[in-house]
């Protein structure tokens, strides 16, 4: 018997009074029972257990945080003997608290980790955080209230630095709460920030120029003019809203040159003002054209429109579409794309600056179709990337001086648009924003100059700033790029050896890779690892060599990364280099570049030791939201396969094995969470509760990482008050299920001279709940293993609820309760209990870590050496496959099917008030008379005579014939029928009033009237005594 203090909620057992017997003899102390009242509820064994109904969150996550986090992740990580398990951490940002996406992300790679110590693992999980770039930078400013431009450097990156340290010491505290099986101390994690991780890096970005990776280019490139920085194309979102006033303006053919092709001169020798239409979104950079690209395929034609004198060219598919732009119009001419290419035209600023204003040429351009536009596009090298690969593809641009470009650093008009537009428009021009100001300016310019047709404002989508949330231009700069079109190949090949959750993650990774032939590494932020390049001033000569950065990094690795910025720039200085450059160490300045924050975290994979012992990866796992295909996701491939490209006859392989990708939270509504929508719901108040607790209620963190275990995280997800409680119930039940078996079998002290049952003596329930139990591991351990968590918490709330709460227990308690505790029935019950808890406390314990701390606690009480373990230091075993059972399965679903029957005419018996309990009710199961060959249904239910009444909860269930029925009339019954399986019979079941009288001990109906207990009661009660 249980001795435990603390008792679970059941059905309340009445006190009766003894009664004397003739045919039964009691001791003395059961006769003078009488004045006793809770004489027979004394000898019921009632469950009893010090693990609480309800959960206290905070006391239990009190208890059993250091035990199950911290010093868990330090005790498997001194297990070194075991086959090792590696997880990356994608470092999350270093600013502001946490949301939901943090907490999906942590909690999932947390379930990965403790399933892997669970199976005999030793993991290596290091937490990191990424520290550089803008938004700590502008967090810093703001807390300093001043702009970038007003302050030194260096006062900006010991604020920076001060932030980012600030906002990682309140990350690392919320993420604890997560409970997190990590040891936070410094030699365990890493931040990009850190001396030992700049220089690795470092290293890695000298590797990579030794390939001949690196270079710098003078070219369009996307740029923030709210963060003074380059972007790559990673940092970019796209606004599908964003207003744009698009333009359609002429661009004169200058028939006064020489013209070459014979059509066209035919054309122009009768229609000699003819203009070129041309349709863009971005007027602002028609400051910038070269050229306009036709496709050399296309039918352009001539055309009078009363809208201009001039005639308009455009390709001849496009001028219905146009209509509406030229207005009613006459083809004069028609002439085909490549007849066109080589004319000249002059600029649409000619009449206002003409000295400044040279002829340029029509190019022939694949990309130009007759899908949008007039069929003509104009052609700024300096602002689009399709025009300044066909430019280069042509030859025309041979440097840097070769491309035009008017837009500053700020995104502003410069000077020089002087050149173009002449120095009285310039005034309206210079200063101005070319995505604000700047653009309406040019348009008022263009209509001052006649070359506008139509201003149309359009909606489409644009790409933004992913920090600041402002848009962005292309535009022409000088920065470092990668070149990945020498490693592409590689890095695709090195995919093909990654395992994708989902798989259909792979393809979208690829195309991304295989869409890139370069990567613009540098940024114009003071906040960051430095591009450590040394730039000779009077030759405007570049060095970054292998060698330059071998001696600048020794210099770094001694005196600290920030050297390079707060150091003479002859201290990175090579003998040979100012032997070989004049002008001494004045002539000389450092690159004030900073790497992309992508290249700083893309770099951490070299925190890993190289693979031994059979493993292939460094990391057999990596896993992020679906935004890192475009960023860490990538960058650490490129990094990876660009330092070891070419370094051996082996192909280049990833840094990590596996690739699992999850989706973004969204609100209940699934909305994107936002302050303005006012939805955004916090992880924290989830675990600790809102200001109003009614309302937002302290769930604990076992329910928070309920819901990451249950959601289909490889989707965007919602989260809400609804889908919280529902996981708080689940939780519930799965709690409750542990709190029962708990009560039942006792502590493994109380347990010790326990005999259990072996699997032959076994009864039918019991052999079925060993076979479900036996399938819920299996899918437990093959779901965790293919990091399908929802699969397996489903599985185990299934098992709990249905097989567990409503069947299984409540077939089982009159046993448990009312048997002997010898009794071998009771004893199989218990040793059934015993497993299922074993193995139900392995399956949830990545998940429900507390729940699962807690369970092992209470249930190895008084055994000070094993409860102060862990749950996790025991291994999980599978169930052996002896506990497969098909067959057991197969008959008790037979069974239940008739037990739904039964159910059902018990209700319809209540409903008509003819009784309150099912034990009120004895059950006749009627089979057909004379059947010759028995179906399998028929020899089942004989098989499992004695079993019936347990599983139908009633008093008693006897089998007979119709024969056998005789001329009985009780008070009330139902009947019913059902087919049998495999034969053209049908059995008939009739539930009627119990036969015998009520036993006061166990409820059930089956006393004799001239006796106080039932016979099995009787027996109890004299072992007792």
């Amino acid at each position: 018997m249980c001795l435990v203090v603390g008792r679970i909620a059941t059905r309340p057992v009445r006190p009766h009074v003894f009664k004397s017997s003739k045919s039964r003899h009691f001791s003395q102390s059961l006769k003078n029972a009488s004045t006793d009242l809770k004489a027979y509820s004394k000898t019921l064994l009632l469950p009893k257990t010090s693990f609480p109904l309800w959960a206290d969150s905070a006391k239990s996550e009190s208890l059993y945080k250091k035990k199950t986090c911290e010093e868990l992740y330090r005790w498997q990580a001194q297990n070194v003997h075991r086959p090792l398990f590696v997880l990356l951490d994608g470092p999350p940002y270093a600013n502001g608290h946490l949301h939901m996406g943090h907490a999906l992300n942590k909690i999932i790679k947390d379930i990965i980790n403790r399933y892997q110590v669970l199976t005999g693992h030793q993991v290596h999980y290091h937490p990191g955080w990424d520290c550089h770039g803008l938004p700590i930078e502008n967090k810093a400013l703001q807390e300093l209230k001043k702009d970038a431009l007003s302050l030194p450097p260096n006062v900006i990156r010991a604020a920076a630095r001060e932030t980012a340290e600030r906002e990682m010491t309140t990350q690392q505290e919320e993420f604890e709460q997560f409970c997190i099986m990590a040891d936070w101390s410094p030699n365990t994690t890493f931040r990009t920030l850190d001396h030992d991780y700049e220089i690795r890096q470092l290293q890695v970005f000298q590797r990579m120029v030794e390939q001949g990776l690196i270079y710098r280019h003078y070219r369009p490139v996307h740029y923030s003019p709210s963060s003074h920085s380059a972007l790559a194309e990673a940092e970019l979102v796209y606004n599908d809203d964003h207003v744009s006033h698009s333009a359609y303006v002429t661009f004169p053919l200058d028939s006064q040159t020489t013209i070459a092709n014979i059509a066209l001169r035919e054309v122009l020798a009768k229609e000699p003002s003819a203009s070129l239409l041309v349709w863009t979104t971005t007027p602002w950079t028609l400051t910038a054209n070269m050229g306009i690209a036709v496709h050399p395929e296309l039918i352009y034609s001539f055309v009078r429109s009363s809208v201009k004198e001039d005639a308009f060219v455009v390709a001849k598919d496009r001028l219905v579409s146009l209509e509406h732009i030229i207005g009613p119009y006459e083809v004069i001419a028609e002439i085909k794309g490549a007849d066109l290419v080589g004319a000249q035209f002059r600029s649409v600023f000619s009449s206002i600056h003409p000295s400044g204003s040279m002829s340029a040429k029509i190019i022939a351009a694949a990309h130009v179709t007759s899908e949008s536009g007039s069929g003509l596009v104009h052609c700024a090298p300096a602002h689009g990337a399709e025009d300044y690969l066909a430019f280069r593809s042509l030859g025309l641009l041979q440097g840097p001086t070769d491309i035009i470009c008017h837009v500053d650093d700020a995104g502003k008009f410069s000077p020089d648009v002087a050149h173009v537009v002449g120095e009285e428009a310039a005034q309206t021009l210079v200063g101005q924003e070319v995505l604000k100001g700047g653009n309406k300016a040019i348009v008022n310019l263009l209509e001052s100059t006649g070359s506008l047709v139509k201003v149309q404002r359009i909606k489409h989508r644009y790409p933004y700033d992913w920090k600041t949330g402002e848009p962005i231009i292309v535009t022409a700069t000088s920065q470092w790029f990668a070149n990945l079109d020498g490693i592409k190949d590689d890095a695709l090949h090195a995919l093909q050896d990654v395992q994708f959750y989902p798989p259909s993650s792979r393809n979208r990774l690829e195309s991304f890779v295989r869409s890139r032939s370069e990567w613009c590494i540098s940024r114009q932020r003071v906040w960051g690892v430095p591009i450590p390049a040394l730039y000779h001033t009077p030759t405007d000569t570049a060095i970054l060599s292998s060698e330059s950065l071998t001696h600048i990094l020794r210099v770094l690795s001694e005196r600290g990364v920030a050297h390079w910025w707060e150091g003479p720039v002859e201290d990175f200085l090579t003998p040979e280099l100012l032997a070989k450059f004049a002008g001494g160490p004045e002539a000389w300045r450092k690159g004030t570049d900073t790497m992309d924050v992508w290249f700083d975290s893309g770099s951490n994979w070299s925190t890993l030791s190289a693979p031994t012992g059979g493993r292939k990866h460094r990391a057999d796992v990596c896993l992020e939201g679906t935004d890192q295909h475009r960023g860490w996701f990538q960058s650490q491939l490129l990094t990876s396969v660009g330092v070891s490209s070419g370094q051996s006859a082996a192909r280049p392989v990833s840094p990590y094995g596996t690739l699992i990708t999850h989706g973004m939270v969204l609100d209940e509504a699934g909305k994107k969470m936002s302050k303005s929508l006012g939805n955004i719901v916090s992880p924290m108040t989830i675990i600790h509760g809102g200001k109003d607790k009614k309302k937002e209620p302290a769930y604990g963190t076992d329910v928070l990482r309920l819901w990451v275990a249950t959601v289909e995280y490889w989707r965007d997800m919602s989260i809400g008050p609804t889908v919280l409680a529902q996981c708080a119930e689940s939780m519930r039940r799965i709690r409750n299920s542990a709190r029962f078996i708990l009560g039942n079998i006792g502590t493994t002290a109380q347990r010790k001279h326990f005999v259990p049952v072996e699997r032959s003596e076994l009864g039918l329930a019991e052999r079925f709940v060993m076979n479900e139990l036996y399938k819920l591991d299996q899918i437990a351990a093959e779901g965790y293993a293919n990091y399908n968590f929802p699969k397996v918490m489903t599985s185990l709330t299934n098992f709990a609820n249905l097989t567990l709460s409503s069947l299984y227990f409540d077939i089982t308690k009159d046993c448990l309760y009312a048997n002997d505790i010898q009794s071998v029935e009771r004893r199989a019950v218990v040793t059934i209990l015993a497993k299922v808890l074993d193995y139900m406390t392995s399956v949830m314990a990545p998940v429900l870590p507390y729940l699962a701390e807690e369970i092992h606690t209470a249930l190895h009480e008084g055994d000070e050496a094993v409860s102060q373990l862990s749950v996790f230091a025991k291994k999980w075993t599978p169930v052996s496959t002896e506990w497969s059972d098909p067959h057991a399965e197969q008959d008790m679903a037979n069974l239940l099917r008739m037990r739904s029957a039964v159910l059902s005419l018990l209700e319809k018996a209540r409903g008509d008030k003819h009784l309150k309990s099912s034990l009120e009710a004895e059950l006749d199961i009627i089979l057909p008379n004379n059947i010759s060959v028995q179906p399998y249904l028929l020899q089942l239910i004989k098989r499992e005579e004695t079993f019936l009444k347990t599983l139908f909860i009633v008093s008693n269930a006897t089998i007979t014939d119709e024969d056998s029925l005789g001329t009985s009339s009780f008070a009330w019954s139902y009947v019913s029928s059902m087919d049998v399986p495999d034969s053209d019979f049908e059995l008939s079941i009739r539930v009627r009033p119990a036969s015998s009288s009520k036993c006061p001990r166990c409820w059930t109906y089956t006393r004799e009237e001239e006796h106080d207990l039932c016979p099995r009661c009787e027996d109890v009660v004299r072992n007792v005594d």
